[in-house]
């Protein structure tokens, strides 16, 4: 059950399910959100996610990837960075726990995260990513002799979370250069797009 790092754009990336850092209503956000629901299909992805409904925190859901290279969007409902203090550590893990209970559920041979809740929700990038990799170790201590072969993308953005990508891990593959990121950020965080509190 290989585990990478990788430094991308997520609605690029070719797994058979990818995380999506969803709103708890069915609503467009900013971020994530805003560049998978473009690349997806807006008003296919939009309807599919209305039959669903609300999402409580920490939870996860799932419907058709649409036009991204994937078959499935499994959208997990983050948190709002307040202080720690706020039950913000355990809704983070329970985020990806469901999202790859599902992703085992669905078969699926590969999954790619972004590093969850660090855009508009603020999660600070270093504690989400410890909180990633705690949970994606756990998952693949739990499934490794279980036949439950599946591959898991971290996708970074951002020059702060490759720096501590690479701090924990490395040299991190790279796709996308800072240029393209700051583009990226211009339009998925435009004023139309602001995070639903």
């Amino acid at each position: 059950m290989p585990f990478h790092i990788i430094r991308h754009d997520i609605t690029k990336v070719k797994a058979d399910a990818v995380v999506n850092t969803a709103n708890p209503k069915p609503v467009i956000g900013s971020g994530t959100d805003s560049a998978i629901y473009e690349a997806a299909g807006k008003e296919k992805l939009l309807a599919e996610r209305e039959k669903i409904g609300d999402i409580e925190p920490g939870n996860s859901a799932y419907t058709p990837a649409f036009d991204l290279p994937a078959k499935y969007i499994i959208h997990c409902v983050g948190t709002f960075w307040e202080d720690g203090a706020h039950g913000e550590w355990d809704i983070l893990r329970s985020c990806y726990k469901t999202a790859l209970a599902l992703a085992a559920q669905l078969k699926c041979k590969s999954i790619a995260f972004p590093l969850m809740a660090t855009g508009a929700y603020g999660y600070p990038k270093a504690e989400s990513l410890d909180v990633a990799l705690q949970e994606i170790g756990r998952f693949r201590l739990k499934t490794e002799n279980k036949n439950e072969d599946m591959d898991i993308y971290l996708v970074v953005f951002d020059n702060q979370a490759l720096e501590l990508s690479s701090r924990e891990f490395g040299a991190v593959e790279q796709f996308i250069d800072e240029n393209y990121v700051t583009d990226q950020r211009a339009r998925e965080y435009a004023p139309d797009r602001l995070p639903n509190q």
